[in-house]
């Protein structure tokens, strides 16, 4: 493994963890039952800790697609790959990126 995989199964973990940490927007099991939830399209507003929560969840998913692209075009280009070596690799992947 190398450095960039040490840091990728980070990022995961650290998403995990933030995921969890995340509320619920529903009221549960009893609000299924009791017709509580019928505001599913009701927007609220993330205050204190919630926000921020959201906000680093946010920020390791985006490092998290960026390490994951990293991650396949290095291991692409030095493994034994038909494709080609990491230049050409690195050329799809950008052509890939500019499709956006």
């Amino acid at each position: 493994m190398q450095w960039y995989d040490w840091i990728f199964w980070v990022i995961c973990l650290i998403i995990i963890v933030l995921g969890l940490l995340q509320g619920g927007k529903s009221e549960g099991a009893s609000g299924a039952i009791t017709g509580g939830g019928l505001n599913v399209f009701v927007k609220t507003k993330e205050r204190g800790s919630e926000k921020i929560v959201s906000y680093l969840t946010l920020g390791f998913g985006i490092v998290f697609l960026f390490l994951a692209l990293l991650s396949s075009v290095l291991t692409t280009g030095s493994g034994t790959s038909d494709s080609g070596d990491t230049t050409t690799t690195a050329i799809n992947v950008i052509n890939f990126l500019t499709l956006f």
